[in-house]
């Protein structure tokens, strides 16, 4: 799939195997940040061998050769599943890779017979832009799901497809 950005290059969509360098160190550099801004036990990012978990569909979003972003979902049920590793590549923050890897997933969930999309992100400062993503596209704030539980460094949001 591919989308044009304001620059009117073009990013394409494609599920990834997460075997590339690019990818490895983009979701390097996400757990890194993730452990920088919250205690252990409130990271809840997957490392590479989770996200290669069969209940996972990872996604990258390219703009030629260069990586601009992934994210994922994990199948929690037949019909719920959890957004993971959200992350836009430094270099293009601001551009609406964000925005096209979030609609992309909720386009893929609905097309799976997903009812009901969930993720967790972090409460702090951090994740303030985070937070502003999902809402914009629907999402709202609601309580721990699956095996998450209440947490004052988490923030829950669902949005039902």
């Amino acid at each position: 799939m591919s989308l044009k950005h304001k620059e009117a290059l073009i990013f394409t969509l494609k599920l990834d195997d997460l075997s590339g360098a690019q990818i490895i160190a983009l979701l390097q550099e996400h757990l890194n940040d993730m452990h920088a801004t919250s205690p252990p036990e409130s990271v809840h990012a997957l490392d590479l061998s989770g996200l290669k978990h069969p209940s996972v569909q990872f996604w990258t979003i390219w703009d030629g050769d260069k990586l601009a972003g992934c994210g994922a979902t994990k199948q929690l049920d037949e019909q719920h599943a959890e957004i993971k590793s959200m992350r836009t590549s430094a270099a293009y923050k601001n551009q609406g890779v964000a925005s096209a890897v979030l609609l992309h997933l909720i386009e893929q969930a609905k097309t799976s017979g997903v009812k009901r999309l969930s993720l967790e992100t972090g409460s702090m400062d951090f994740f303030v832009p985070a937070h502003g993503l999902y809402l914009k596209h629907g999402f709202e704030f609601c309580g721990p799901f699956a095996d998450y539980s209440e947490d004052p460094n988490s923030k829950f949001m669902c949005l039902n497809l």
